[in-house]
C-alpha cells in the first residue's frame, strides 16, 4: 500500500533520527578510543623458559606450555628455542594450530648465539645459527626474535659467572673493541634474513657485551636499521636497575619480565614493576611483556601469580 503524505514524513523523519544516533554512537567511539583517559590493556605473554628454568623435572613439552598459559589468561607465549623438540615443518605447524586453537599468540621466539670470538669460522658458524633461527620464527609466524652478543666464555660454567654478577675477563690478548666488532659485524649479515622473513632482531641485556646499556645501545647504534632493535630483561640489571631500563626503553621492541617467587634460582631481585610499567609507558612502549619466572617455587602457583601482578601493574 503507498504510504500518505502524512505517514511518509513521519517514516522520513524515523529514518533521519536513526542514522543521526548510529552517526552520533560511531563518533562517540571514536572520542572515547583517542581519549587521552582510554588505555588499551598491555598484553602480558610467558615464556616456556617459566616453566622449564633448567630443571631437569620441569621441561614441558611447548603445546603443554601453550594450553597452561591459555588457561592462565595469557595473551601469548614467547618460546624458548632450545627447549623445542624439533625443527621439523610438520611440528611448526603443530604449535601454530595449537596457539590458534587456544586464542593465543606466539609473540617471540628467544635464541642463544655468540659472536665474541676471534675465530671467524665460530662466528660464521653462529650467523648461520641465527639466520636459521630467523627462519624459524617466520614459519612460526612469530614477529620479533631475542638474540645474545655472545661472551668471553672465559668463564667455564655459567653457576661461576652468576657468582661474579656477570663480569668476566677478556680472552688475553684482545680488547672489547675487537668484541664490539665482531658482534656488530656478524649481526649485520644476519638482517637480510630478518628484513626478508619480517623478523625484528631484539637484542638483550645480558652477559658478554650485553651487560651494560651503554653496550646494548652501541651495538644498535652502530647497526642503525629497523630490524634490529632491543629486548628488555628487566632482571639482567643487578644494580641500579631503573635507569638502566630508562636508558633502553626508546629502543625496546620487547620486553621479558622476571619474577622470582620461592627464591630465584641464581638470584633474587625485588623489582617495583608499578614503575616500570610507568617508565615504559613514559617512552610509549606498548608491545608484549612475557613473564620470565626464575625462582624456585612451582610454577602451577608461581606463574598465575606472576600474571596478576603483572596485570596489576601494567593496568
Amino acid at each position: 500500500m503507498p504510504l500518505n503524505r502524512r505517514e511518509l514524513i513521519a517514516a522520513s523523519a524515523a529514518t533521519l533520527l536513526a542514522a543521526s544516533a548510529t552517526s552520533a554512537s560511531a563518533e562517540e567511539a571514536v572520542q572515547t578510543a583517542q581519549s587521552p583517559t582510554w588505555k588499551r590493556r598491555q598484553p602480558i605473554a610467558v615464556s616456556t623458559y617459566s616453566f622449564w628454568r633448567f630443571k631437569d623435572d620441569c621441561k614441558l613439552p611447548i603445546e603443554r606450555c601453550i594450553t597452561e598459559a591459555a588457561e592462565m589468561g595469557f595473551d601469548a607465549v614467547e618460546i624458548l628455542q632450545m627447549q623445542m623438540e624439533s625443527e621439523e615443518p610438520a611440528y611448526l605447524q603443530r604449535l601454530k594450530q595449537c596457539a590458534l586453537l587456544n586464542g593465543v599468540a606466539l609473540c617471540g621466539l628467544s635464541t642463544h648465539q655468540g659472536f665474541v670470538s676471534p675465530d671467524a669460522e665460530v662466528r660464521q658458524k653462529n650467523i648461520d645459527i641465527t639466520k636459521r633461527s630467523i627462519e624459524l620464527a617466520y614459519a612460526l609466524g612469530i614477529p620479533t626474535m631475542r638474540v645474545n652478543t655472545g661472551r668471553w666464555g672465559t668463564s667455564k660454567e655459567f653457576d661461576e659467572l652468576m657468582a661474579n654478577r656477570g663480569v668476566e675477563p677478556r680472552l688475553e690478548g684482545y680488547t672489547d673493541d675487537d668484541g664490539f666488532k665482531w658482534v656488530i659485524d656478524s649481526f649485520e649479515q644476519c638482517l637480510p634474513t630478518a628484513e626478508k622473513c619480517g623478523v625484528t632482531l631484539g637484542l638483550e641485556n645480558h652477559w658478554g657485551l650485553g651487560l651494560t646499556p651503554q653496550g646494548v645501545l652501541r651495538i644498535v647504534d652502530a647497526i642503525k636499521s629497523p630490524w634490529f632493535r632491543c629486548t628488555l630483561d628487566t632482571g639482567n640489571f643487578l644494580e641500579d636497575p631503573y635507569d638502566r631500563l630508562a636508558l633502553m626503553a626508546p629502543h625496546t621492541v620487547f620486553v621479558q619480565a622476571k619474577t622470582y617467587y620461592g627464591g630465584g634460582v641464581w638470584y633474587s631481585l625485588d623489582l617495583d614493576y608499578a614503575r616500570i610499567a610507568k617508565l615504559l609507558a613514559d617512552h610509549n612502549y606498548h608491545g608484549y611483556v612475557s613473564l620470565e619466572f626464575e625462582g624456585n617455587e612451582a610454577w602451577e602457583t608461581a606463574i598465575p601469580k606472576s600474571l596478576a601482578m603483572l596485570r596489576e601493574a601494567f593496568g
